[in-house]
């Protein structure tokens, strides 16, 4: 059984060895025409390079991401008012919230996608960069590559070591500073969606819930992990971090949900550069029909009523 697990896993993860290799060999080919090919430098920006390539291929994922994300934003009335008719029946509950997202068009684990899909690849770099570590080639890399990366050094600092491996202070230090921007932007870029892109009625119930959990227990994850991934892999994971917060300010600063702070920003620009202000959707404005004018009878001649007056 463990034997049939490890081979799918080689079947998944193999594919994925000789893709991130080739990407990060491409990078580091290009940069050793002006810079040192042995430099930690060039493995440094190689790797930047090789985050930004995937994190540009994630861009339709991230798109529907967002798209989902404000659809969840903007039906947690719906989800509260089926709460509060449903909340004694989980199951007809649990069926009313999936048929409302299937209607919608919204997937409520799209958030987590692009961490998801980027798992196995961040593995696959962890893989190749261990390996090379220890003088052994994965992928497309050459034995002299993987020496190469074995005795890059950025700073001072081995690209291929660990903060709990390496008896080396700068190794230590360029790594744990890595590991707190990553903390960091991981808990700005949470809070951003939540304080700039949620309506006030999406900061409550089950989702909301979910957020802030989120918001705290992501950045401590990542800085437990991070003193066990080489440095290299910090370098990875620290632009992919830096990127999602750039890209998500983008698109919470042109494209913000209705009924947010964001949406309301944008209105006040809009307004203060002469552009076409768009109405929010979410002010429900009650329109009262006008009172139909009662209409008076149509005066007669006297004669006329007397005759009609008549049986």
């Amino acid at each position: 059984m463990i034997d049939f697990f490890g081979g799918i896993g080689s079947a998944i993860m193999t594919p994925l060895y000789y893709a991130v290799s080739a990407v990060l060999i491409a990078c580091h080919r290009a940069l050793a025409t002006v810079l040192p090919s042995t430099s930690g430098w060039t493995w440094a920006l190689a790797i930047v390079g090789l985050t930004i390539a995937i994190r540009a291929a994630l861009i339709p994922l991230f798109v529907k991401q967002i798209k989902s994300s404000r659809n969840m934003q903007l039906l947690q009335p719906k989800i509260k008012e089926l709460q509060k008719k449903y909340g004694h029946d989980r199951e007809r509950l649990t069926q009313e919230q999936m048929k409302l997202w299937k209607d919608t068009g919204t997937n409520p684990f799209a958030s987590c996608m692009p961490i998801l899909l980027q798992m196995p690849i961040f593995f696959a770099l962890f893989r190749t960069i261990d390996n090379a570590a220890h003088g052994r080639a994965k992928g497309f890399l050459s034995l002299q590559d993987a020496e190469s990366i074995q005795n890059a050094k950025l700073l001072g600092a081995h690209i291929a070591d660990t903060f709990l491996k390496s008896e080396n202070v700068e190794t230590k230090i360029l790594t744990m500073a890595l590991v707190l921007i990553m903390s960091a932007t991981t808990f700005l870029t949470q809070r951003q969606l939540m304080m700039k892109n949620m309506p006030e009625g999406a900061l409550t119930g089950q989702y909301a819930q979910q957020q802030k959990m989120l918001l705290y227990i992501l950045p401590v994850v990542f800085a437990v992990g991070g003193v066990a991934f080489p440095l290299g892999v910090l370098i990875y994971w620290t632009t992919s971090n830096l990127w999602t917060m750039g890209q998500q300010f983008y698109v919470i600063r042109s494209n913000p949900a209705p009924g947010t702070p964001a949406f309301k920003a944008k209105q006040d620009r809009d307004l203060k550069h002469g552009k076409k202000v768009v109405e929010d959707p979410t002010l429900e404005t009650e329109i009262k029909p006008k009172p139909v004018p009662r209409q008076q009878p149509k005066s007669q001649p006297r004669s006329k009523r007397k005759k009609g007056g008549k049986k």
